[in-house]
């Protein structure tokens, strides 16, 4: 796959963005590395960097504050769909979350727009599934190699560009 163009969608609330500023510093049929600013200003963070796990069903980020200091780290539970004629990466954030901060403290989050997401429709039980077993892969993944592990593909692009 080439650097394709890259889609956010997003359930609660509902939207599809071409994330057309994300810049992607590494791209491969695994996994797709990205370095990105907030679409919309926020107080506590800035930019970032997220590393698309494509064959897991998560995306790992580093959320940076305006000082490139760490606020957490934060992991999505997403799937993809690709479009091979138009190149184009939709990306489906399925909901429930994991951040993780800078003391190790880690914090699953979102499980309730989850369910929500399932009792108005706007997910069917096999994105429920998808969701729930991607989560459980994700935990695993973090208890067994913690967050370092899944951090390599971005600490060693951000250690590159500096």
């Amino acid at each position: 796959m080439k650097h394709p163009i890259l889609y956010r969608k997003r359930f609660i609330p509902d939207e599809c963005l071409e994330l057309k500023d994300d810049i992607i510093l590494e791209c491969n049929e695994k996994q797709i590395v990205t370095k990105w600013n907030t679409i919309h200003d926020r107080c506590d963070l800035a930019k970032g960097y997220s590393c698309y796990y494509l064959d897991r069903g998560y995306k790992i980020s580093k959320f940076l504050r305006s000082d490139g200091s760490l606020l957490c780290w934060y992991c999505d539970i997403i799937t993809c769909e690709y479009n091979p004629e138009q190149n184009s990466l939709l990306v489906i954030d399925l909901l429930a979350d994991v951040k993780i901060y800078p003391d190790g403290r880690m914090r699953v989050v979102d499980l309730d727009e989850l369910s929500e997401a399932f009792e108005k429709k706007l997910i069917d039980e096999d994105l429920l599934k998808k969701s729930l077993l991607s989560l459980n892969k994700l935990l695993n993944d973090l208890y067994e190699g913690g967050i370092q592990k899944l951090a390599e593909p971005i600490e060693n692009l951000a250690t590159s560009e500096n």
